[in-house]
């Protein structure tokens, strides 16, 4: 059958849209491994074009209005981007897939310029002298790491505004290429169109679902070791069947992954592992192959160890700044930064560790671990992106001025490579950035797992090193202690802290059980005599007629509260991996709580603590002692009908009854129900609220803190995530304000002179709306923005100046924020200049409305508090 437009399915929440007429293959989504999806449903395949080897696949990406649906990333486009330029061969010179024509990113001005930066940060990390010795390189050491950043870059640092060509969807519709247009429909919702056929989209996930896993790894139960390796990936971006170069590292018991790449939680589930076990992680780089699992570490119940060198993390947090637009300071709210000394041991509590670093487009390095035995050290080598010695040699040049490496740093990077190790992972895929193993022949080295690539092992390779299958374990120190009892008793003291140690030994003197994936532990309405506390894996709690449904980890008790009350079960409890539980029978545990605590405050409290496992925010990974805190610091609050509620208060707040309606001035936008929280943006993170809130009945609330909640990164992600649906909710119900810039009282900073500067700024933006409105030419537009920027200056100038005499934190980042705007408009106004953009309404009004309305109600309201409490007004 001829088709003229034509819909896959390409996995759950991605699609591909092909009009072949049109020349023209857009990829609907791009979250992590999307392109291994691809090549399993053999969309992209091998081939060749005029003798040359390459790729089919995609050539546009319509990307996601929403960034993160269920705590993933919707839109994640580095790798998708590079299959098209290289292995597609669309920007490489001499290829004949290279016509001139640029792939295409389509979608909301907002989503579109995040990927642009992202995919920037992601191909380059650090882009000058002044970035890297600003994240503590010496300048000598940083003139030499940009001398070779710029061989593997061809000698130039290119913004990807060059490579690739923008389409900016709004409101209206817009021609892709070649007579095919697409539309959106809704938020997350489009349709396309070429000639008579039409076909929508829909990119939403619904709330039960989320992005899977090109690849099934099955379950295996990890014993815990006090030296040793799991291996948790050997592929690379490209391998369809196996995750990404990664290990776990295992110390004391204690688990240590080394990189994050895409599909972490699918890796860790299937290892038996819950996200509250991990201890820490060591980061090589930054690429998504060790990058895109990171937010999973991000939703943990407490701020995980995040160790790397100081060049690397800056790289990491750059990136990370882009793809979700927030400060760099707030990665220090989702982990717990250790910054490791390059070139040394560094002693982690006997664990020692060196990073050592290695070329690579990013800043990279390769991680060397020890620890001490009777017999020596004992010593693992992870080795994720090195580089092939031959493509090293060929970058080396005795001219300064020139990209390139000298013979010094060559032969110091042989040495660094081929350093005898009790077993050491290498990465031999080849080609211009990654290793090789013939550099690895003469190796001394007592074990060698070759790994990140997508390619059955050669003879010659077999005869190098050897292979490792996911799940296996490599084992240096073997343990006798029992870190599992170990483990236990440490959530047992966490979880009754005031209670001295000897007394929790009759609850820890019980047996361990252990169940498969899949077992359900307790069913709902069962009555029980056990009550189990989870020391390993995850289990799910599940109650269908309320669509309940929440994560318990590792500290987590199954069966505590239908303990407490004697009565059935309130939800089914479902191992989701091997889980691994102490066993304490009914009698024992409900007499230890009579003798230790009043059991009717400590059976209100639990009372309380369901409540909160009952709303989404509270509902994964956190662990039940933090849980019981923070049910302790509830207080309780009535609301009248019509009541408006005061929102300058540090405290997040939780519906517990009754129903509240967002409103600006008399303009209603969203009810909040029973189960419902608000108030994330003044208690977390420091934003005046945009919205006011009465009351529409009798309502009862809940408050907590928010000092309480800034360092449970799970929380803070998925308040994050609200903030930013509310957000975008409000400029989309304003087709005919924000978009023709009309004031508004959400803008309102508190400080006259600079309301006074964005009112002029809004009617400025308003004149270039009207300008494209009317058709007026290009030099006048240009004209009107360059009025526009001028004032811009002058008020950031103003802005800044003010900021820096008062004190007001962050200031520099503000700045930063400043120059960016600027940058990025003084582009538009030159590309409309030459004749380079077409503008219209809708794609002006998203642009402008992302460029300074959102800074103004997001950036400026914050400092206007501080400026406020300070007597400026």
């Amino acid at each position: 059958m001829v088709y003229k437009i034509r819909k896959v399915q390409v996995a759950t929440g991605i699609f591909l849209v092909e009009i072949p007429a049109a020349d023209l293959t857009v990829l609907c989504a791009c979250p992590a491994d999307t392109v291994k999806h691809l090549i399993k449903r053999g969309l992209i395949i091998g081939t060749e074009r005029n003798g040359v080897p390459c790729e089919t696949g995609p050539n546009a990406i319509l990307l996601s209005d929403e960034l993160l649906q269920n705590g993933q990333f919707s839109n994640m486009a580095e790798f998708p981007v590079l299959q098209m330029f290289y292995r597609q061969g669309l920007i490489l010179p001499n290829h004949p897939n290279n016509t001139g024509v640029r792939p295409l990113l389509i979608g909301s001005t907002e989503q579109v310029m995040v990927q642009m930066k992202y995919i920037f940060r992601g191909n380059y990390g650090l882009v000058s002298v002044e970035e890297m010795t600003e994240a503590g390189a010496s300048a000598t050491m940083a003139r030499e790491m940009m001398r070779m950043k710029l061989r593997f870059a061809f000698g130039k640092i290119r913004g990807f505004e060059d490579l690739i060509e923008a389409r900016m969807v709004e409101n209206s519709p817009v021609e892709l290429r070649n007579g095919a247009w697409i539309r959106r429909l809704a938020i997350n919702q489009f349709e396309f169109s070429f000639a008579d056929e039409r076909v929508t989209v829909d990119l939403n996930l619904r709330p039960e679902q989320r992005y899977e896993s090109p690849y099934p790894l099955g379950f295996h139960q990890v014993r815990r070791e006090y030296f040793g390796v799991i291996h948790s990936g050997e592929g690379d971006g490209w391998d369809c069947e196996r995750p990404c170069m990664a290990s776990i590292l295992m110390y004391q018991g204690k688990f240590y992954l080394i990189d994050a790449g895409p599909n972490l939680l699918g890796s860790l589930t299937a290892l038996g592992i819950g996200v509250g076990e991990i201890e820490g992680i060591f980061h090589t780089h930054a690429h998504d192959d060790h990058f895109a699992g990171i937010t999973t570490l991000m939703r943990g119940g407490r701020r995980i160890k995040y160790f790397s060198s100081a060049l690397v993390r800056a790289s990491v947090v750059r990136k990370l700044k882009a793809l979700l637009s927030i400060r760099e300071e707030e990665f220090h709210h989702f982990f717990e930064v250790h910054t490791l000394k390059p070139e040394v041991w560094n002693d982690l509590d006997g664990l020692e560790v060196k990073p050592v670093a290695s070329p690579h487009p990013i800043e990279t390095t390769i991680f060397i671990f020890r620890t001490l035995t009777g017999d020596g050290y004992r010593s693992y080598g992870h080795l994720a992106d090195i580089v092939s010695l031959s493509v090293l040699r060929q970058m080396i040049t005795d001219d300064p001025t020139q990209p390139g490496v000298t013979q010094d740093f060559y032969e110091q990077i042989v040495r660094r490579y081929v350093r005898p190790l009790t077993i050491k992972k290498i990465d031999i895929g080849g080609g211009m950035i990654h290793g090789d193993s013939e550099d690895f022949h003469e190796d001394r080295s007592g074990r060698i797992l070759l790994c990140h690539t997508a390619l059955p092992l050669t003879a010659a390779q077999r005869e190098i090193g050897s292979s490792a299958t996911f799940g296996s374990t490599e084992v240096l120190v073997s343990s006798h202690i029992d870190f599992v009892y170990r483990a236990a008793l440490d959530h047992l003291r966490s979880y009754f802290a005031q209670v001295p140690e000897h007394l929790l030994f009759p609850l820890l003197n019980n047996p361990v059980v252990s169940f498969n994936p899949g077992t359900i532990i307790l069913r709902d309405r069962e009555t029980h005599s056990e009550i189990w506390l989870i020391l390993t894996g995850s289990v799910e709690g599940i109650k269908v007629p309320q669509s309940h449904h929440c994560v318990i980890t590792a500290g987590g008790l199954v069966g505590e509260i239908s303990g407490l009350h004697n009565a059935p079960s309130t939800m089914t409890y479902r191992a989701t991996s091997f889980v691994q539980a102490l066993c304490i029978p009914h009698r024992i545990y409900l007499d230890f709580v009579k003798k230790n605590h009043d059991l009717e405050e400590f059976k209100q409290l639990h009372d309380r603590r369901m409540f909160l496992q009952g709303i989404a925010i509270f509902s994964e990974e956190i662990p039940a002692a933090r849980l019981n805190a923070l049910a302790r610091a509830l207080t309780s609050r009535d609301c009248a009908p019509g009541e408006t509620v005061n929102l300058d208060w540090k405290v997040l707040r939780l519906v517990r009854s009754g129903s509240l309606e967002e409103c600006i001035g008399d303009e209603t936008f969203l009810a909040i129900g029973s189960g419902e929280v608000f108030g994330e943006d003044e208690a977390l993170f420091d934003i005046p609220a945009m919205f006011g809130l009465r009351a529409v009945e009798a309502t009862e609330l809940f408050e907590i803190p928010g000092e309480m909640l800034r360092d449970i990164p799970i929380v803070r992600w998925k308040l994050f995530e609200q903030m930013e649906k509310r957000r975008k909710r409000l400029l989309h119900a304003h087709p005919l304000g924000l978009a023709t810039w009309n004031w508004g009282e959400e803008c309102v900073t508190g400080v006259r002179r600079f309301d006074r500067q964005h009112m002029r700024l809004f009617e400025l933006g308003g004149l270039v709306i009207r300008a494209v409105e009317r058709g007026e030419g290009g030099e006048a537009i240009a004209r009107r923005v360059r009025d526009l920027l001028d004032s811009a200056v002058i008020h950031f100038r103003e802005e800044e100046m003010i900021m820096r005499k008062y004190g007001v934190p962050e200031f520099k980042e503000h700045g930063k924020r400043h120059r960016e705007l600027l940058v990025s408009m003084d582009g538009i106004a030159r590309k409309i200049e030459s004749g380079e953009e077409n503008p219209d309404r809708a794609s002006f009004a998203a642009l402008f409305t992302n460029w300074l309305v959102t800074h103004i109600m997001v950036e400026d309201r914050k400092y206007g508090r501080f400026l406020n409490e300070v007597g400026v007004y």
